[in-house]
């Protein structure tokens, strides 16, 4: 492990060897992930490229001559368009191993976000270029029309029924409307996206112009449903239930940490095959009187060592404030693991860790599972979380310690009133100067990740050196 040349000082600084002793440490997975990043995006284009094809081939631009057939026609290829995405959206958030693994939670989530407006917007579009097509032209007549296509095509209550489904989906996935949600009820609601994209099947295979003009594109469609749904099935249903049976997870002690934070410990069967590593979290689902239907995404906070995992919770409400009350023996069905922000994504020997509040969880699971030069950033208001373990792990492993205490300074600043009036830049080049060598992990808030991840960018810090996991939701 490449040893730091000064350890942190009372003011918490850190300086490092220089650029000329970084090594590439990438993991051997990297190419993999890279590979499976490719392909993904490819297979994304190749699918919206080829329907596009089949439309234009199949006379959609010819129909384009015409006003009522051109908005019949645009209104077809918005719908074939819309549902691609569509089945990309479900497949970004299905938990299938591979992408989770190549992509991470954060980036599939905003793919998941950018994929899934994008496919509603198309999907309004194809209701309202068609309508209007299939009546003549004319806008005054869409209504009648629209209601005559709803009550006599084959599957068209069930579409409606499923578009009322995403409309619910997206109001919802608005963060003005996210901030008034309860997370399990926002949670819920989001589940309704499967019973709409089910919904809109029956009508798409049944009278879809463009799904059965061939047996090529009947089977490019009927093979791209069944997949997502067999995903979805497989992933979110199936591997869930399988390991909670197989690992058999319960609780075995709940220890208060300070600042409203809880430890809990569990033990299960077989956990060395969990496949769980550091920084990653899991969906936790405790077996209570109310807990049993809440599932919360807590990540580990220890690194597992096959026989036991840890958690710490902040009571934030919702079903956190039911954690401290836990009782050894309760029983606990996971999803997961989940994530990336673990020691698969690391490039280099050196390490930085930057963490806000209980934001430092995983980084504290990360500090003790990484074979690195290490340095932990930790941004808190009132007392820092885990200050003891810290304390060993800077003992025993001469881990670097920067405390950055205080409330935040400012909502343009992520850095707390300790560090002083300098700007956020020069106090972190002043505790880290070799920040640019080193792989970046940081945990926190979604704004404040994102202040951080635009301050290790003007501190040269390159992209793929930085690597995030937000939380709320």
């Amino acid at each position: 492990m490449t040893a730091l040349t000064d350890r942190p000082t009372a003011r918490g600084t850190v300086s490092g060897t220089g650029a000329a002793h970084r090594r590439d440490r990438r993991s051997p997975l990297a190419a993999r992930d890279r590979w499976i990043r490719t392909a993904a995006e490819a297979l994304l284009v190749v699918g919206l490229t080829l329907v596009t094809f089949w439309w234009a081939t199949g006379g959609g631009l010819t129909d384009l001559g015409g006003w009522a057939s051109g908005l019949t026609s645009l209104g077809r290829l918005t719908g074939l368009l819309a549902t691609v995405l569509l089945l990309a959206q479900v497949l970004l958030m299905a938990r299938v191993p591979a992408l989770e693994q190549a992509f991470g939670q954060d980036r599939l989530a905003a793919a998941h976000r950018l994929v899934g407006f994008t496919s509603f917007t198309g999907m309004i579009a194809h209701v309202g270029l068609i309508t209007w097509g299939y009546a003549a032209g004319d806008l005054l007549a869409t209504p009648g029309e629209l209601w005559d296509l709803t009550t006599t095509y084959p599957g068209m209550l069930l579409a409606v029924a499923g578009t009322a489904c995403l409309v619910l989906v997206v109001v919802t996935s608005v963060r003005a409307a996210r901030v008034r949600l309860r997370y399990e009820s926002w949670h819920l609601l989001h589940l309704y996206a499967y019973l709409g994209v089910g919904l809109a099947l029956p009508h798409q295979l049944w009278t879809g112009q463009e799904f059965l003009a061939s047996t090529a594109r009947t089977v490019f469609w009927w093979t791209a449903w069944a997949l997502t749904a067999a995903a979805v099935l497989a992933f979110r249903v199936g591997l869930p239930l399988y390991r909670s049976l197989r690992h058999r997870v319960v609780v075995t002690s709940v220890v208060g940490e300070g600042d409203g934070c809880v430890s809990v410990y569990l033990t299960g069967r077989h956990l060395d095959e969990l496949g769980a590593a550091a920084g990653q979290f899991l969906q936790w689902r405790f077996l209570t009187r109310r807990g049993w239907s809440r599932a919360h995404p807590y990540s580990l906070s220890a690194a597992p060592d096959g026989r036991s995992l840890r958690i710490t919770v902040k009571d934030l409400g919702d079903g956190t404030a039911e954690v401290p009350g836990l009782r050894p023996g309760t029983t606990v069905l996971i999803e997961g693991p989940y994530g990336r922000l673990t020691a698969r994504a690391r490039t280099s020997d050196r390490v930085a860790l930057i963490g806000a509040g209980v934001g430092i969880t995983p980084l504290r699971a990360l500090a003790e599972d990484l074979d690195a030069d290490v340095v932990v950033l930790h941004r808190f208001r009132h007392e820092p979380l885990f200050a003891r373990e810290f304390a060993v792990l800077a003992r025993e492993r001469r881990i670097g310690l920067v405390p950055l205490p205080g409330r935040r300074r400012g909502p343009d600043s992520w850095l707390g009133t300790g560090v002083g009036p300098v700007d956020d830049l020069t106090a972190l080049r002043a505790r880290v100067p070799d920040i640019a060598e080193r792989d970046v992990y940081v945990c926190g808030p979604g704004p404040w990740t994102e202040q951080v991840r635009r301050t290790l960018h003007a501190a040269g810090t390159p992209t793929d050196r930085i690597h995030t996991e937000t939380f709320g939701w």
